[in-house]
């Protein structure tokens, strides 16, 4: 055995036991826990009072919640942190207590309890498709519950490609889901002209989100599948936002050839996803989405930006470039036709 610090169960204990923080933070959420607290300081007796439950409860949970990080206490009173004031509070436009309703579905959770079956074959199995199956529900609830996560990265790629907003411009988002790229662009141009892809019932919340942002009255719909839809011509800019690694390298390819060839020259193919470094393993929270997709997808996983500027390559686009888009874990990866 090697020396220095002495072995630790921790982190297995940590790993094993993860469940129980989910659980907690659930609770927390469908007991309004975060909203509660949001202007002032409590103790555990008002805020049962406020949530309707009992005094134990709330105490033994908010405490637990402080071992987390997700709450502060002082002489006996809950404060906020200050992402739980951010993402945790039902007032704050970045809620995200809405996209339990998808992370936590039956139709995410359910492909891990048989992930080490999986891994043995290393996919699905072959009669499955995952949430690849054409109109797969779990697309709904996504579109409707991860949007607010989205914007940050959204308006980040919007600024990232500064249009000139007295000049037309046409869009297409692929995968639109809630529309958030697609809509964070044009927001910044009077003149685009925006296209979103997707299966029909999804394209419903995306329509929804463009009426919302005052362009129902620029927003088409391509409905179907990515690889099977006429996606028109002429366009400046093709989002593809976390698409791409639900595929094997070669339908990678496919989908960014038929993207090329529906830009106009000097169209840009923007491709925004949980980019890894070339180790595979850093850094965390990127790296680990393989693992989702390994459980989910047939044949996806978290692509480096060597192999998109690879894949790129093949599918006719050159100038590739890479762009970080702090503080969510989402990069961007941009070719030009």
């Amino acid at each position: 055995m090697k020396t220095g610090t002495p072995p630790s169960p921790a982190l297995f204990f940590d790993t094993v036991n993860a469940y129980q923080k989910t659980a907690a933070l659930k609770a927390a959420v469908e007991l309004d826990i975060f909203t509660q607290i949001t202007h002032k300081a409590i103790t555990a007796k008002q805020l049962s009072e406020a949530c309707k439950a009992s005094e134990r409860g709330i105490e033994i949970l908010c405490d637990y919640l402080v071992t987390l990080g997700f709450l502060r206490k002082k002489d006996g009173h809950y404060e906020l942190t200050a992402d739980s004031e951010f993402f945790l509070n039902k007032e704050s436009p970045a809620y995200l207590g809405g996209t339990l309703e998808f992370l936590h579905s039956h139709l995410i959770t359910e492909p891990f309890d048989e992930l080490a079956e999986t891994i043995r074959h290393g996919r699905l199995k072959s009669s499955e498709l995952g949430t690849l199956a054409p109109d797969h529900p779990v697309w709904v609830k996504f579109a409707r519950a991860m949007a607010p996560l989205m914007m940050g990265p959204a308006m980040a790629v919007a600024d990232l490609l500064n249009f000139d907003d007295q000049k037309p411009v046409k869009i297409l988002d692929v995968a639109a889901s809630h529309g958030a790229y697609g809509i964070s662009v044009a927001s910044k141009n009077h003149f685009t002209e925006l296209f979103g892809l997707d299966w029909a019932p999804v394209l419903e919340v995306a329509h929804e989100n463009a009426e919302a942002a005052g362009l129902g009255d620029r927003f088409k719909t391509l409905a179907g599948n990515a690889f099977e839809v006429e996606l028109g011509s002429d366009y400046d800019v093709i989002l593809i936002p976390n698409f791409l690694h639900h595929f094997n390298r070669e339908d990678c390819v496919r989908l960014l050839k038929k993207a090329a060839a529906a830009l106009k020259p000097g169209g840009r193919v923007v491709v925004v996803d949980f980019v890894p470094n070339a180790d595979r393993v850093s850094p965390p929270g990127i790296a680990d989405f393989s693992l989702v997709m390994l459980a989910t997808t047939p044949e996806g996983r978290a692509y480096t930006f060597p192999e998109y500027e690879s894949m790129m390559r093949d599918a006719g686009l050159k100038d590739m470039a890479f762009h970080a888009l702090p503080p969510s874990l989402h990069s961007a990866v941009i070719g030009v036709r």
